[in-house]
């Protein structure tokens, strides 16, 4: 069994796997990060290998606390990945992100692959059916909206996601749901738009925290997979045991 561990940048996800199964999924604070590891190895006491990516500001002694009982693997630029990386600054390329290309590029192979990842930020990862990756984008996540029209105005008020009644806000809070969610929805189609234009034989994986919710309102026909990191976590350190 492996225990897969994504440290993002508001949360920590973790995924306990024999071969591809996922046996049970886990959301927590990085405050528990100790506490809950403890208590899903003591539920899973098989787990032999503890896989690691982090973008979160989490010191890895935390993670060294357990390497009595299994094998601690950090994921890092450093590792092999199933793809040939393009990007001009290939250091500053987040870790998640290359594990969603790398996930994609097994996962769906011989296709153009645009990963979406709707979590405190989006980000946008391409590889193309050559298994090259080529970059993408990043821009602020719906809550990272919702706060800076508050922290950045002197009296727009703090709002919580919420659907907005219509795409023509009638009331302060409307019109800032509408901006906020709509103009995500937007966004996100846009740059499907604009890499179907350019690109045939294309899939849209869809992940992230906000996945679930945003999936229902883009126009464009999308793979919806909440938990894609954390499979492409295993799965990219499946790639790595076969190749090294």
């Amino acid at each position: 069994m492996v225990l897969t561990v994504d440290v993002g940048n508001t949360r920590i996800k973790a995924a306990v796997f024999e071969g591809s199964k996922v046996l049970e999924n886990f959301v927590f604070e990085k405050n528990e990060l100790e506490k809950k590891i403890e208590k899903i190895l003591k539920k899973f006491s098989n787990c032999s290998d503890l896989v690691v990516a982090s973008v979160g500001n989490i010191e890895k002694q935390s993670f060294l606390a357990f390497e009595k009982e299994l094998n601690i693997h950090f994921l890092t630029h450093e590792d092999i990945f199933p793809f040939i990386n393009k990007y001009a600054t290939p250091k500053t390329l987040g870790i998640d992100r290359m594990v969603l290309a790398a996930g994609a590029t097994l996962q769906f192979p011989k296709q153009n692959r645009l990963v979406i990842d709707a979590g405190t930020c989006i980000t946008y990862d391409f590889v193309d059916e050559n298994d090259n990756y080529l970059g993408g984008a990043i821009s602020p996540g719906l809550r990272l909206r919702y706060e800076a029209l508050h922290n950045y105005t002197a009296k727009l008020p703090l709002l919580a996601l919420e659907l907005p009644d219509s795409y023509i806000g009638n009331s302060t809070q409307q019109a800032i749901h509408s901006g906020v969610v709509n103009g995500f929805v937007y966004e996100i189609d846009g740059f499907i738009d604009e890499y179907s234009t350019n690109f045939s034989n294309f899939i849209i994986i869809l992940t992230g925290g906000d996945a679930e919710f945003l999936a229902k309102r883009l126009k464009n026909t999308i793979f919806a997979n909440s938990n894609f990191l954390l499979e492409s976590l295993n799965q990219t350190f499946q790639y790595k045991i076969d190749n090294d």
